[in-house]
Protein backbone atom coordinates (compact mmCIF):
# COMPACT_ATOMS: atom_id res chain seq x y z
CA UNK A 1 0.00 0.00 0.00
CA UNK A 2 2.72 2.97 0.69
CA UNK A 3 4.08 1.86 -2.88
CA UNK A 4 0.72 2.45 -4.25
CA UNK A 5 1.07 5.89 -6.20
CA UNK A 6 -2.89 6.58 -6.10
CA UNK A 7 -2.64 6.03 -2.25
CA UNK A 8 0.23 7.87 -2.52
CA UNK A 9 -1.03 11.16 -4.14
CA UNK A 10 -4.36 10.85 -2.41
CA UNK A 11 -5.93 14.61 -0.96
CA UNK A 12 -5.10 14.67 2.80
CA UNK A 13 -8.84 13.84 3.68
CA UNK A 14 -9.28 10.83 1.49
CA UNK A 15 -5.74 9.63 3.83
CA UNK A 16 -7.52 10.41 6.79
CA UNK A 17 -10.37 8.48 5.72
CA UNK A 18 -8.58 5.37 4.82
CA UNK A 19 -6.13 5.76 7.89
CA UNK A 20 -9.30 5.69 10.02
CA UNK A 21 -10.41 2.77 8.20
CA UNK A 22 -7.60 0.57 8.55
CA UNK A 23 -7.48 1.68 12.19
CA UNK A 24 -10.98 0.07 12.47
CA UNK A 25 -9.95 -2.91 10.40
CA UNK A 26 -7.23 -3.35 12.70
CA UNK A 27 -9.63 -3.31 15.97
CA UNK A 28 -11.57 -6.28 14.27
CA UNK A 29 -8.31 -8.39 13.50
CA UNK A 30 -7.95 -8.06 9.56
CA UNK A 31 -4.49 -9.17 8.87
CA UNK A 32 -2.41 -6.75 7.51
CA UNK A 33 -4.82 -3.51 8.39
CA UNK A 34 -1.62 -2.51 11.14
CA UNK A 35 1.03 -3.51 8.91
CA UNK A 36 -0.67 -1.04 6.39
CA UNK A 37 -1.14 1.93 9.19
CA UNK A 38 3.17 1.23 10.19
CA UNK A 39 4.11 1.52 6.65
CA UNK A 40 2.22 4.77 5.60
CA UNK A 41 2.97 6.55 9.28
CA UNK A 42 6.37 5.01 10.58
CA UNK A 43 8.08 8.43 7.95
CA UNK A 44 5.44 10.75 9.75
CA UNK A 45 6.59 9.79 12.82
CA UNK A 46 10.62 9.60 12.09
CA UNK A 47 9.85 13.33 10.98
CA UNK A 48 8.52 13.70 14.46
CA UNK A 49 11.21 12.37 16.20
CA UNK A 50 13.84 13.57 14.73
CA UNK A 51 12.54 17.47 14.75
CA UNK A 52 12.91 16.76 18.29
CA UNK A 53 16.53 17.05 18.02
CA UNK A 54 16.88 13.64 18.65
CA UNK A 55 19.57 10.99 17.11
CA UNK A 56 18.61 9.10 14.97
CA UNK A 57 18.79 5.62 16.82
CA UNK A 58 16.64 7.30 19.75
CA UNK A 59 14.22 8.48 16.96
CA UNK A 60 13.82 4.79 15.76
CA UNK A 61 13.36 4.23 19.57
CA UNK A 62 10.72 6.45 20.06
CA UNK A 63 9.19 5.29 16.97
CA UNK A 64 9.14 1.97 18.21
CA UNK A 65 7.29 2.82 21.51
CA UNK A 66 4.90 4.86 19.90
CA UNK A 67 3.76 1.71 18.00
CA UNK A 68 3.70 -0.50 20.60
CA UNK A 69 1.80 2.53 22.74
CA UNK A 70 -0.84 2.19 19.80
CA UNK A 71 -0.92 -1.59 20.39
CA UNK A 72 -2.00 -0.96 24.27
CA UNK A 73 -4.71 1.41 23.01
CA UNK A 74 -5.74 -0.15 19.63
CA UNK A 75 -9.70 -0.32 20.74
CA UNK A 76 -9.13 2.79 22.87
CA UNK A 77 -9.14 5.64 20.25
CA UNK A 78 -12.27 7.52 20.33
CA UNK A 79 -12.04 8.94 17.36
CA UNK A 80 -10.21 6.86 14.36
CA UNK A 81 -10.08 10.00 11.96
CA UNK A 82 -7.76 11.57 14.38
CA UNK A 83 -5.27 8.54 14.48
CA UNK A 84 -3.03 11.12 12.52
CA UNK A 85 -3.04 13.37 15.61
CA UNK A 86 -2.83 10.54 18.22
CA UNK A 87 -0.12 9.22 16.86
CA UNK A 88 2.01 12.30 16.58
CA UNK A 89 1.38 13.93 20.09
CA UNK A 90 2.52 9.93 21.39
CA UNK A 91 5.54 10.04 19.67
CA UNK A 92 6.06 13.94 20.52
CA UNK A 93 5.72 13.27 23.67
CA UNK A 94 7.85 9.95 23.84
CA UNK A 95 10.68 12.24 22.38
CA UNK A 96 10.52 15.01 24.83
CA UNK A 97 10.58 12.08 27.82
CA UNK A 98 13.55 10.59 26.33
CA UNK A 99 15.46 13.84 25.30
CA UNK A 100 14.67 14.66 28.89
CA UNK A 101 15.79 11.29 30.59
CA UNK A 102 18.86 11.63 28.35
CA UNK A 103 19.75 14.83 30.00
CA UNK A 104 18.93 13.10 33.28
CA UNK A 105 16.83 16.29 34.27
CA UNK A 106 13.15 16.06 36.11
CA UNK A 107 10.76 15.01 33.22
CA UNK A 108 8.14 17.83 32.21
CA UNK A 109 4.49 18.42 33.61
CA UNK A 110 0.99 17.62 31.84
CA UNK A 111 1.36 21.17 31.13
CA UNK A 112 4.48 21.54 29.22
CA UNK A 113 2.36 19.71 26.42
CA UNK A 114 -0.59 22.13 26.55
CA UNK A 115 1.53 24.47 23.75
CA UNK A 116 4.24 23.26 21.22
CA UNK A 117 7.16 24.93 20.90
CA UNK A 118 8.22 27.52 18.30
CA UNK A 119 8.78 25.40 15.08
CA UNK A 120 7.71 21.76 16.64
CA UNK A 121 5.37 21.46 13.46
CA UNK A 122 1.59 20.24 13.76
CA UNK A 123 -0.28 17.21 12.82
CA UNK A 124 -1.62 18.69 9.88
CA UNK A 125 1.67 20.38 9.09
CA UNK A 126 3.68 17.37 9.20
CA UNK A 127 0.84 15.71 6.93
CA UNK A 128 1.93 17.74 4.44
CA UNK A 129 4.99 17.93 4.66
CA UNK A 130 5.16 14.19 4.11
CA UNK A 131 3.14 14.43 1.34
CA UNK A 132 5.31 16.73 -0.23
CA UNK A 133 8.30 14.62 0.57
CA UNK A 134 6.79 12.01 -0.89
CA UNK A 135 6.40 13.58 -4.09
CA UNK A 136 9.62 14.88 -4.36
CA UNK A 137 11.23 11.36 -3.61
CA UNK A 138 8.90 9.89 -6.59
CA UNK A 139 9.86 12.61 -8.91
CA UNK A 140 13.77 11.98 -8.45
CA UNK A 141 12.76 8.59 -8.76
CA UNK A 142 11.25 9.23 -12.17
CA UNK A 143 14.63 10.89 -13.50
CA UNK A 144 17.19 9.44 -15.63
CA UNK A 145 19.91 7.08 -13.38
CA UNK A 146 22.62 9.94 -13.41
CA UNK A 147 20.23 12.64 -12.29
CA UNK A 148 18.62 10.70 -9.46
CA UNK A 149 22.24 9.40 -8.24
CA UNK A 150 23.59 13.70 -8.61
CA UNK A 151 20.43 14.73 -6.60
CA UNK A 152 20.67 12.01 -3.72
CA UNK A 153 24.20 12.67 -3.02
CA UNK A 154 23.70 16.76 -3.12
CA UNK A 155 20.79 16.22 -0.88
CA UNK A 156 22.54 13.62 1.66
CA UNK A 157 25.98 14.51 1.63
CA UNK A 158 27.09 17.89 3.02
CA UNK A 159 29.35 20.24 0.89
CA UNK A 160 30.15 16.69 -1.14
CA UNK A 161 33.66 17.58 -3.39
CA UNK A 162 33.57 17.09 -6.97
CA UNK A 163 36.15 15.04 -7.37
CA UNK A 164 34.86 12.33 -4.66
CA UNK A 165 31.02 12.81 -6.87
CA UNK A 166 33.64 12.26 -10.16
CA UNK A 167 34.82 8.92 -8.82
CA UNK A 168 31.49 8.20 -7.43
CA UNK A 169 29.65 8.00 -10.38
CA UNK A 170 32.00 7.89 -12.86
CA UNK A 171 31.97 11.34 -14.92
CA UNK A 172 33.94 13.75 -15.96
CA UNK A 173 34.18 16.57 -12.85
CA UNK A 174 33.66 19.44 -15.55
CA UNK A 175 30.08 17.94 -16.12
CA UNK A 176 29.22 17.69 -12.45
CA UNK A 177 27.67 21.67 -12.39
CA UNK A 178 25.91 21.49 -15.63
CA UNK A 179 24.35 18.37 -15.08
CA UNK A 180 23.49 19.26 -11.63
CA UNK A 181 21.62 22.38 -12.81
CA UNK A 182 20.11 20.40 -15.86
CA UNK A 183 18.78 17.79 -13.04
CA UNK A 184 17.60 19.94 -11.09
CA UNK A 185 15.48 21.53 -14.31
CA UNK A 186 14.21 18.60 -15.04
CA UNK A 187 13.13 17.99 -11.17
CA UNK A 188 11.60 21.68 -11.11
CA UNK A 189 9.62 20.58 -14.00
CA UNK A 190 8.67 17.57 -12.95
CA UNK A 191 7.14 18.62 -9.46
CA UNK A 192 5.42 21.93 -10.89
CA UNK A 193 3.29 19.40 -12.56
CA UNK A 194 2.78 17.30 -8.90
CA UNK A 195 -0.40 18.84 -7.31
CA UNK A 196 0.81 17.01 -3.69
CA UNK A 197 4.00 19.41 -4.35
CA UNK A 198 2.25 22.37 -5.50
CA UNK A 199 -0.52 22.34 -3.39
Amino acid sequence: MAGDPAVEHAPSGQRRDRLAALLVEARQGTRGALDAIVAELTPVLWHTARNQGLSPQAAEDVIQTTWLILLRHLHTIAAPGALIEWLVTTARREAWRVSAASRKDDLPGDDTFEELPAGVLTPDELLVDDERRRALWNAVESLPKRCGELLRIVAFVPRPHYDDVAAALGMPMGSIGPTRGRCFAKLRRLLAKDPDWSS
